[in-house]
């Protein structure tokens, strides 16, 4: 087996969750009577952290006020309709049989991100769940990911990362993981070649074989 421990990211790598994303954005700007963002501006802003991707649709100016707003909203609603993407669980069972450690390693809230593994019953098969205000750092900084290879008992060298976005690719590269990109998430095969990658699949399945070799 190549890797011994795999980290994944969640939105738009193990599941599609911008649906609830997108609607509360769109609440919690209404509440302010500001310009709604449409679902193709919300998959544009994110993945840089809830604070940045707010910053990024309506200014930072408004992030304080907007903040509350949709988390209110997102705790009431954020479940209706998270979706697992085609392949992940296949994978991580796959994985987990052969002895690989996998884990989630995210920008959306710790907090957030485990309440949604658990939903979508995904937290048997993995040995950890890392998000944004578990430690003083998010993607792409490299004490996150070392943080939870520590955490994990891991090392870089024997470590892969699996994510659709820049800010996956960074962290990777920036703890010296291999990086494996797919493109269910925000950004296409040419946007993440354009990043910097090299390995970047259509989906969860088509990389499924190379993980497993």
């Amino acid at each position: 087996m190549r890797f011994r421990t795999a980290l994944f990211d969640l939105d738009g790598t193990l599941i599609d969750h911008f649906s609830a994303i997108h609607r509360c954005h769109v609440h919690a700007m209404r509440q302010l009577g500001l310009p709604e963002p449409t679902l193709a501006q919300v998959r544009d802003a994110v993945g840089g952290g809830l604070e940045t991707a707010i910053a990024r649709l309506a200014g930072p100016e408004n992030v304080a006020a907007l903040l509350p707003l949709f988390i209110a909203h997102w705790d009431a609603t954020n479940l209706e309709d998270v979706q697992l993407l085609a392949g992940a669980n296949e994978l991580l069972a796959k994985l987990n049989t052969a002895g690989v450690c996998c884990a989630v390693l995210t920008n959306k809230r710790g907090r957030a991100a485990r309440e949604v593994c658990a939903h979508l019953g995904l937290t048997p098969q993995l040995a950890g769940v890392f998000g944004a205000n578990d430690t003083p750092w998010i993607k792409p900084e490299p004490e996150f990911t070392r943080h939870a290879l520590t955490t994990l008992g891991s090392e870089a060298a024997t470590a892969c990362l699996v994510g659709d976005s820049p800010y996956d690719l960074a962290a990777a590269k920036n703890s010296s993981v291999e990086f494996f990109g797919v493109t269910t998430g925000t950004h296409s095969a040419t946007e993440l070649r354009a990043a910097g990658a090299h390995n970047i699949y259509p989906n969860l399945s088509a990389l499924s074989p190379l993980l497993l070799a």
